[in-house]
């Protein structure tokens, strides 16, 4: 199952990902035998008039090579579907996800079926205090030789690198969180938004790796009070506090800053309005925010629907790279939302009028109050688990429904993948209950195990992901007695599996046209969440583009049971025969089946009878053209 992606592996290099991003994007700058013809390249550039900076400014670390090298490798982990878990009524036909494993193997298995598709990303990674928080947690399954080769630095320098593990350093957060943002922004779409809370510890480190990640010009930060603003005036202690931060940054990265348009943000209740009615508008009184990027902002595009040209009642021609498109803009213009101004000429930028208690934009404030603190966090989690200190800093409910809010759709993605306390499916949950969406969730966690003196241990759980899992299903129960809404209350669950050692070494080893079947090759997947057939199918549909939410339909051959989605058919346990070949042959030639793929584990297919569907599909009558893809 994953025996090409072990032996593709062997062939990586640091920016093996580019390469192969290029290659499929631009393949007029290769020749057949893959070589890069940077001649051409320049040439192009000259054309188009691009202008070449010749000189350069970036973020550089220990293990960042390392790091790049990681984004490149293909996961040699499997989906393992929670069986008895997704056969419950109420998870059965669930889009939602929540995936119990690494990360990093979690992206890589996502952008099978979900590149490109998920509309807003929050995550709260680990901080690093430099004490006892952070600690580095790469394994390292290489020695200092091997990494040396892999990468192309001395063994001296990948020693360095090696060192990283278990470290609370900067460049060890940095290796850490590098290839996770770099694939978790292709997962994103083209007006997609990551959200990011960082404390001040590698905030300024996380904008530098992200601008080199994102692009410049496509970052924003915002600040969460986390803290009401009271002043502690315990006059027993001996020390005065001179600073204490009461805010945290959420870093905004989008995917592409001009392609990117937000929500309303909802107005505080405690709003308080600074501005008179000027204009003396009959709404009453309104702020006035801005409504465009600044002039010869670095994003503008002018084929962009959102830049274009605005009149003044005085006859001032604006044109900006505005926040509305121009259907949106009319429609404020028409409503009296936009100011120009009230001096003579009518000369100011124009902005846009906020009326109290009412929704407001998004870009008027980064400041977000109102949306909980870090105390009201932990008091949710009292509610529904029974206890406030499962973890340290959780972050509110209110606060992660505002962002995906604001940078959603009602049907779109959201994806957490440092899902801890499970706030974003809570948050989802809430959001499709109060305004009737159906917003999917996909959630990951590490089974990161809980010790023995925290008091979550105590409460009978035993690693992060179970706190998660009984959050999402207390949210899910609370939400459905309250409220009685029509919303998807369920989740699939997998988990993510190593093989074993041995099989890692079978699978390495495989020559795909040897004659000799070998030993059982599907039972060997099998784990206490599900047999391992049922693993190798969900693994191979979510790469196949198919996603972890559907399912497939038994098709029986003359003798064998296959599986059947769409136009494509799988082929995994044993047992094929000659005859099931010729009737599948048959059927296809017919119209009786129509498929376009014939999806096949080769461990699983005598060589005679792999060879004969080998030939027959490729000869196939009545112009048909099925494509078999042997996997192993």
């Amino acid at each position: 199952m994953i025996g090409e992606s072990i032996q593709d592996n062997l062939e990586k290099k640091p920016n093996s990902r580019e390469m192969e991003k290029l290659k499929k994007d631009f393949p007029q700058f290769f020749t057949k035998e893959g070589e890069f013809k940077l001649d051409l390249l320049k040439d192009f550039l000259r054309e188009e008039e691009i202008d070449i900076s010749k000189e350069g400014y970036e973020l550089k670390f220990l293990g960042k090579s390392y790091a790049k090298y990681l984004s490149s490798l293909e996961t040699e982990t499997y989906l393992s579907p929670d069986s008895k878990h997704n056969a419950k009524d109420e998870n059965k036909n669930s889009e939602n996800l929540y995936i119990v494993g690494d990360n990093l193997d979690a992206l890589k298995h996502l952008l099978g079926s979900y590149s490109g598709k998920i509309k807003c990303i929050y995550i709260d990674p680990p901080y690093n205090t430099g004490s006892d928080g952070f600690v580095y947690p790469d394994n390292f399954q290489f020695k200092a030789s091997e990494l040396a080769d892999k990468i192309g630095m001395t063994e001296e320098e990948a020693e360095r690198i090696l060192n990283l593990a278990g470290k609370s350093t900067h460049s060890a957060w940095l290796t850490f969180m590098y290839p996770r943002l770099i694939l978790a922004r292709d997962l994103l779409t083209d007006d997609g938004v990551i959200f990011i809370s960082i404390d001040d510890n590698e905030q300024a480190n996380l904008k530098l790796m992200c601008d080199e990640i994102f692009g410049e010009g496509n970052a924003g930060n915002l600040i969460w009070q986390k803290q009401d603003s009271k002043i502690d005036r315990n006059t027993n202690s001996k020390t005065i506090n001179r600073y204490k931060s009461i805010n945290e940054n959420v870093m905004v990265f989008y995917k592409n800053k001009s392609k990117t348009f937000f929500n309303k943000m909802m107005r505080l209740p405690d709003w308080k309005n600074k501005q008179k009615n000027i204009d003396n508008d009959p709404r009453g009184n309104w702020q006035s925010g801005i409504v465009s990027y600044e002039e010869g902002h670095k994003n503008e595009d002018i084929n962009s629907e959102y830049y274009f040209s605005i009149k003044s009642p005085s006859g001032i021609e604006w044109t900006r790279h505005w926040f509305y498109n121009k259907e949106q803009m009319n429609v404020l213009l028409k409503e009296n939302r936009i100011y120009f101004g009230s001096s003579p000429g009518y000369s100011n930028v124009p902005r846009l009028k906020t009326f109290e208690n009412e929704e407001k934009d998004y870009y008027m404030e980064s400041i977000l109050r109102g949306v909980g603190t870090s105390s009201s966090a932990k008091e949710e989690l009292e509610e529904l688990l029974g206890g406030r200190d499962y973890f340290d800093t959780p972050k509110p409910m209110k606060l992660v429904k505002e962002i995906i809010r604001v940078s959603s759709d009602k049907s779109c993605i959201v994806l957490d993948f440092f899902s801890g306390s499970a706030t974003a499916a809570d948050a989802v949950m809430q959001l499709n209950e109060e305004d009737g969406g159906s917003r999917k969730y996909i959630l990951v966690q590490l089974p990161e195990k809980i010790e023995e003196k925290k008091p979550a241990y105590n409460a009978g759980y035993r690693s992060i992901d179970e706190i998660g899992r009984a959050r999402i299903e207390k949210a899910a129960a609370k939400i459905k007695k309250e409220t009685g809404a029509d919303i998807d209350y369920g989740y699939k669950l997998y988990f993510l599996e190593n093989p074993d050692e041995k099989t890692l070494v079978d699978l390495e080893n495989f020559v795909p046209d040897s004659k000799f079947l070998r030993d059982d090759m599907v039972s060997i997947f099998d784990n206490d969440h599900s047999k391992g057939k049922v693993s190798i199918l969900a693994t191979w549909l979510n790469e196949d583009g198919y996603g972890l939410t559907k399912t497939t339909m038994a098709y029986k051959l003359e003798h064998y049971e296959a599986d059947l989605i769409e136009k494509s058919l799988y082929i995994i346990d044993q047992g094929l025969g000659h005859k099931d070949v010729m009737t599948l042959i048959k059927r296809i030639e017919n119209e009786e089946l129509e498929i376009t793929r014939v999806v096949a584990y080769v461990h699983s297919i005598d060589f005679d009878v792999l060879h004969e569907l080998r030939k027959n599909l490729k000869v196939l009558r009545n112009n048909k053209n099925v494509t078999l893809i042997e996997r192993f």
